[in-house]
């Protein structure tokens, strides 16, 4: 009994705690650029951080859309601002900083969460030199052209950066190119998080499993679709039929994935609003993070064994 009404008084004195330690931050007057927010992640992150009081700048690809526009009949009031923001494009990340700094409220400018990108799969010779390019343009590159822009701002207000990166990040299962630029983005980020330090400035990642369902980006793509894509020297190697299999292979991972983004976005206001912020959160079913965790405990050469043996169920 008593011990019951200790650990309940524990428990308490616990939430409370947190409750203190939340509110030590007043989001009202702090500005945070997310980029992004078409869709997805980002357009409900903006949201939000609308509603918890941010002054909140929403980079969007196409302004004039329809994720933008829902963006500004939810959260009237101005202080939610909608940015035309290509991250691929220097120009845009001027205009994004010039229009951040035209409008910074009376706090300054809080956060940058790097949230664009875009995702596709298919083998490493199915796709061409130019689409790796181009997700290396928006996965990693949009996101250092975006920090480096914006780095003397949160230097200056001791801001947040943070990054979505993925547990694709540790392995890969036929989506290589995206892979890839996450793996990228995750050593960026140790190597700004150690340098920013000595500013003050709190720099985190958000790892999120699999949410193809909450998110659009990653459509399904039928087998018509990439085997029109090929080269002529690929279709001399994997046939029609090979390629009918990998495409329900990766479609079926798709329809398996989570739909409720709002695990992720609860992640990302804790990076932005904790007194102490995770460096890493991963927001992953627990399958998902045993799988992270084995790939970082076995020898190469066992999970090789391990991932090819799912590729060809």
């Amino acid at each position: 009994m008593w011990a019951a009404t200790f650990l309940l008084l524990l428990l308490l004195l616990l939430l409370l705690r947190c409750q203190r330690r939340a509110a030590g931050l007043e989001p009202s007057g702090r500005a945070v650029l997310i980029t992004g927010c078409d869709s997805g992640f980002g357009h409900l992150l903006a949201l939000r951080l609308h509603r918890l009081g941010f002054t909140v700048f929403a980079g969007c690809l196409c302004p004039a859309g329809p994720g933008a526009r829902r963006l500004q009949r939810e959260a009237p009031g101005g202080r939610l601002l909608v940015v035309p923001l290509d991250v691929t494009r220097d120009r845009d990340v001027r205009h994004a900083k010039e229009m951040v700094l035209a409008h910074l409220p009376e706090r300054g400018f809080w956060g940058l969460v790097n949230n664009a990108g875009i995702s596709t799969f298919g083998e490493t010779g199915w796709l061409s030199m130019e689409k790796y390019e181009k997700f290396a343009d928006v996965n990693l590159l949009g996101s250092i052209r975006t920090t480096l822009a914006f780095l003397p701002l949160l230097r200056k207000y001791k801001g947040r950066i943070v990054f979505m990166s993925s547990i694709i990040a540790y392995f890969t299962l036929g989506n290589g190119i995206y892979s890839m630029t996450k793996a990228a983005i995750e050593k960026f980020c140790d190597a700004l998080r150690l340098e920013m330090k000595k500013f003050g400035v709190q720099v985190c990642i958000i790892q999120p499993g699999n949410y193809a369902r909450s998110t659009k980006i990653q459509p399904p793509l039928s087998a018509e679709e990439i085997w029109n894509e090929l080269s002529e020297e690929e279709k001399a190697v994997y046939n029609k039929e090979y390629v009918q299999e990998r495409a329900n292979f990766f479609n079926s991972i798709l329809s398996e994935g989570s739909t409720n983004s709002n695990e992720v976005v609860d992640a990302m206001v804790d990076a932005l609003t904790s007194p102490a912020p995770k460096a890493r959160y991963m927001v992953a079913k627990l399958k998902e993070k045993a799988l992270v965790f084995v790939c970082a405990l076995c020898p190469t050469a066992v999970m090789d064994c391990v991932l090819s043996y799912a590729l060809s169920k």
